[in-house]
């Protein structure tokens, strides 16, 4: 009986983890759906809209850490180490990750750019799998099997023979894949140390002060901000607040637990809800292969559960 009662309060934590990966995964998707209209909408440039992402996500974290935490974030920023690294993970992993994520959406779609972030999957597992000196446990191998097929079916609908999707597409959601891999895997030891709430948002808040440096030297900035419509405004503040301040937050949360094996594999739902809600919303159109692929990404997430 004590040994039961002993891990009820693990096993409890474990599926706060898993839930907090899936949801804050699910939030990432929809956002790919937010970003894709306000592409189409405003015709707002990639980097500027990242930045704009970045930067309200990271000032609505600071806000959050001042009123709650404000002990952790003052040790935080007196440490150089620390701030060192929160600069490497803000601006190589939070940054980047948005950004080629922006691009790749410009160039295919919210649904097919979250397939292709998952590829993160396969690059996880390997350098786990090196660094650990290990072999993929059995329904490791065939969650990667799923997610490697799922990517493979939406890029060539089917026809290996040729790929469906722009050279410049695929170059972007490799690097997408990347920079999710790195941005997940890299801050474990931050995490241990200061929580992933406060990390999040200080590299978050690094990540959008990137942006406006990158925006300047572009001369980005000085063509300042493109006219928005009311739904513009509207969806923009909702791919800040939901889209990034709480996907983020609720993804990185869970990966802290779960770790970034498991945290990538849970995050095969983004390329599900992108999907399903760029079909439903922008009637974005899909064959029976991106469909067929979908259900793979959810055999991957139930055979993680299972793990």
């Amino acid at each position: 009986m004590s040994d039961n009662r002993s891990a009820a309060p693990g096993m409890s934590r474990l599926l706060m983890g898993v839930v907090s990966t899936l949801l804050g995964a699910i939030a990432w998707g929809f956002s790919g759906t937010c970003v894709q209209y306000l592409f189409a909408s405003a015709h707002i440039d990639a980097l500027l809209l990242t930045t704009i992402r970045q930067l309200g996500a990271g000032i609505t974290f600071l806000f959050v850490l001042l009123l709650r935490d404000r002990e952790t974030l003052r040790a935080m920023l007196a440490d150089k180490d620390t701030l060192r690294r929160l600069a490497v993970f803000g601006s190589c992993g939070l940054f980047l990750n948005s950004t080629v994520y922006a691009l790749t959406i410009s160039y295919t779609n919210a649904g097919t750019a979250t397939v292709l972030q998952s590829l993160n999957i396969v690059m996880v597992l390997a350098v786990t799998c090196v660094t650990t000196h290990r072999l993929p446990k059995q329904l490791e191998t065939i969650a990667l099997v799923c997610a490697f097929a799922a990517t493979v079916l939406i890029a060539t609908h089917g026809d290996l023979t040729q790929l469906h999707l722009p050279p410049e597409g695929l170059f972007f959601g490799l690097a997408t894949a990347a920079a999710s891999s790195f941005y997940t895997m890299y801050p474990k030891s931050l995490f241990a140390r200061w929580g992933s709430f406060a990390v999040t948002g200080v590299g978050m808040l690094v990540g959008g002060l990137t942006g406006i440096a990158a925006c300047g030297a572009t001369g980005i900035m000085a063509r300042g901000m493109p006219a928005l419509d009311g739904t513009s405004i509207i969806v923009l503040a909702v791919a800040v607040l939901v889209g990034t301040f709480a996907a983020y937050g609720l993804f990185l949360h869970g990966i802290s637990i779960v770790g970034p094996v498991a945290g990538n594999m849970l995050g095969a739902a983004e390329p599900v809800s992108a999907t399903v809600i760029s079909a439903l919303w922008l009637a974005t159109p899909f064959v029976w292969a991106d469909w067929v692929g979908l259900a793979l990404m959810v055999a991957t997430i139930a055979l993680v559960a299972l793990t």
